[in-house]
């Protein structure tokens, strides 16, 4: 059964593995930043401007990683 509601969109496979790694980005940056040294945390910002980039301008550099790796998209 497919949602109709007009703010939710497919999310395409693409989409959820560039979400993953962003946040597994973000948390391994929050750990090493407390656990090991808080420069750690220049990683999370970079993610952060990466996400902000790409939202602004709809291009990403995980994307075309992603299409040279051949990973099919939806």
């Amino acid at each position: 059964m497919e949602n109709n509601k007009p703010y939710c969109h497919k999310v395409t496979k693409h989409e959820r593995i560039v979400r993953f790694i962003a946040g597994t980005f973000v948390l391994l940056s929050v750990l090493l930043g407390y656990f090991v040294h808080i420069y750690w945390l220049a990683l999370a910002l970079f993610v952060a401007l990466n996400l902000i980039q790409s939202s602004l301008t709809k291009w990403c550099l995980l994307n075309d990683i992603l299409r040279w790796l051949k990973i099919k998209d939806n």
